[in-house]
């Protein structure tokens, strides 16, 4: 009896204990939900976006910060952007928009969409004002699009061209005695540069300076239309780095004047027709997005589906972040089995991943198009797995600086025996029923006949990739082994190449797949579908909070290479279609 009452108390305090955590969340949510209700937008307000936000293919949620209602809860995704900038176009009580342009963690191809959409808002005949206190290279490609651009008095612009850098970690491995087994086929493929070199390798970087070169003329046409600055000199300001001071950019015509901040507010005063002392409603792109319904756009009950696909591609259901095989396979067949939905756009920003993965998601893509059309559009990057998947749509778009290609393979076995023993002191034995029993064993090197084995895998793969986009694009294999080899190229040479069919942005590919299916009033049906609060609290808060942590500890570039080591310590022994190491260019 004794036993049974300690039993009973115990499992009633745990049940207790279980309901009021679970009432304090659910009047959290009670709560958050009820200060997050639409608030109207005041008549004469300003749209606030800032260009120092990260802006994922989908909208990213802080489920801690939906509870306090905070505004800054929600981020939008690309799209979700766009389509709040061309809202407030529409939109009366919204007059002008304000650029903040003191950074860019976004890519270019991204960067272009979102520079059009500022372009459009001006359409309007309505007002844009960047201003930032020091205005990096990649901020200023999406702020000249502005009707002015300010810059602090004090502090300046970067106009000095761009670069790439990549870390290489061969002479790390080597002090620790670890030695990397590596496969590959294409002589571009750079993936695995990093650990067999101790610089690029001559290929790669005759590859990499055509990339950054075509990205570079991207920025000095636009920049030329935006400033009514020629190309030749505005390359000749870089190369001279005559852009020193904030004085040096207004006397060169790259901003229209030099202002404090509560200048560059008494410029929007004029705008707004208010008096000094009158407040400005400034309203973020996050709050009004959350003010209007624009998913809700169009009509009628036919659909397209919008699938995002950001991230590694990898096996199995796949993380937060990452393209899952399993998972997408599931959302593609909902669109295709979905009578309602008469299209797919599906919208990839992958370097790659698993060659497995790829060719699971290419499947299901190629037999949704058997029966509906299929379009892709490409982000920042969709190179090796990230193109494998979408060789086989019926059209493909991409932006010009969109980094694609990467047609190549590559495999890796670590062999950490050395480090086990000299450095651990470490040692292993075993028995096995044959000679191959263990291949792939992290503490033995491979056998020259293992090797010969892993090399056969990774060229089948590499010839099984050439197939499909032969197959897919109507070429010869001579033609794609001559522009794959694991080479990266620019959205606009993808399209001389025959890699992609137009250069355009999200909305030419729904346009695109309207057309196709022949329909003119519908809705976008978008996955993966949103999860309720709930879930997202409590399914993946402890993941988000992780992250954050170690991003915060390592800063946004030593993040990406945590995130790529960690990769590829996933993804041991499988034939990977990837980029190398994602290239920081700045």
């Amino acid at each position: 009896m004794k036993s049974f009452l300690k039993i009973f108390l115990a499992s009633l305090l745990a049940l207790i204990t279980f309901s009021v955590i679970l009432f304090a969340i659910s009047m959290g949510i009670v709560a958050g939900l009820a200060s997050s209700e639409k608030t109207p937008i005041a008549p004469r307000s300003v749209l606030v976006l800032d260009l120092n936000t990260s802006f994922a293919e989908q909208q990213v949620e802080d489920p801690i910060a939906q509870l306090s209602g905070s505004e800054n809860s929600v981020i939008p995704g690309v799209y979700d952007l766009v389509r709040i900038i061309r809202r407030a176009a529409a939109d009366s009580s919204i007059k002008a928009l304000y650029v903040k342009a003191n950074g860019n963690p976004n890519g270019y191809a991204n960067s272009e969409e979102i520079r059009n959409a500022i372009l459009e808002f001006r359409k309007k005949k309505k007002t844009v004002i960047a201003f930032g206190e020091y205005i990096p290279q990649k901020a200023y490609f999406v702020a000249n699009a502005a009707n002015k651009v300010y810059v602090h008095p004090k502090g300046g612009l970067e106009w000095a061209g761009i670069s790439a850098q990549l870390p290489f970690v061969k002479g790390t491995l080597e002090k620790l005695s670890i030695q990397p087994q590596i496969f590959y086929a294409g002589k571009f493929k750079s993936a695995t540069e990093p650990l067999r070199e101790y610089k690029m390798t001559d290929a790669n970087r005759i590859q990499t300076s055509e990339m950054l070169n075509d990205i570079y003329s991207r920025i000095l046409v636009v920049t030329s239309e935006a400033r009514q600055v020629d190309t030749a000199t505005l390359h000749q300001l870089a190369n001279t780095f005559a852009i020193r001071t904030a004085g040096d950019a207004l006397t060169q015509n790259l901003v229209d004047g030099l202002k404090y901040d509560d200048e560059v507010k008494d410029e929007f005063r004029k705008v707004l027709k208010l008096g000094k002392d009158e407040k400005i409603s400034f309203v973020s792109v996050a709050r009004y997005g959350q003010s209007i319904a624009y998913r809700r756009e169009g009509s009628g009950s036919d659909r397209i589906a919008v699938i995002y696909a950001q991230g590694d591609i990898v096996t199995g259901k796949g993380s937060e972040g990452e393209i899952g095989a399993d998972t997408y396979r599931t959302l593609i067949n909902k669109a295709r089995t979905d009578k309602a939905v008469k299209a797919i756009v599906f919208r990839i920003n992958s370097g790659g991943g698993s060659s497995l993965a790829s060719e699971t998601i290419w499947r299901e893509l190629s037999l949704a198009r058997k029966e509906k059309p299929v379009v892709v559009s490409f982000g920042d990057v969709a190179a090796s797995g990230g193109y494998y998947i979408a060789c086989g749509a019926d059209s493909i778009f991409a932006q010009p600086n969109t980094i694609t290609g990467s047609i190549g393979v590559f495999g890796i076995v670590f062999n950490l025996q050395q480090f086990m023993n000299q450095k651990l002191g470490v040692t292993f034995d075993g028995v096995k029923t044959g000679p191959m029993a263990d291949m792939g064993n992290a503490f033995r090197p491979l056998t020259p006949a293992e090797g010969a084995i892993i090399q056969q895998e990774i060229d089948s793969v590499y010839i099984d990739f050439k197939s499909r986009v032969a197959a897919a694009r109507n070429m010869n294999m001579d033609y794609v082994d001559s522009i794959a080899q694991g080479r990266v190229w620019t959205g606009n040479k993808a399209l001389e190449l025959g890699l992609v069919d137009r250069i355009g942005n999200f909305d030419d590919a729904i346009a695109c797949a309207a057309r196709m299916a022949q329909i003119t009033e519908y809705r976008l049906k978008e996955f993966p579908e949103y999860k309720p609060l709930i879930e997202k609290l409590l399914g993946q808060q402890q993941e988000t909070m992780r992250a954050k942590a170690i991003r915060e500890e390592l800063g946004a570039e030593g993040y990406k290479i945590y995130q790529q080591t960690r990769y590829f310590r996933k993804s041991l022994n499988q034939a990977q279609t990837r980029i190398p190491f994602d290239i920081i260019i700045d």
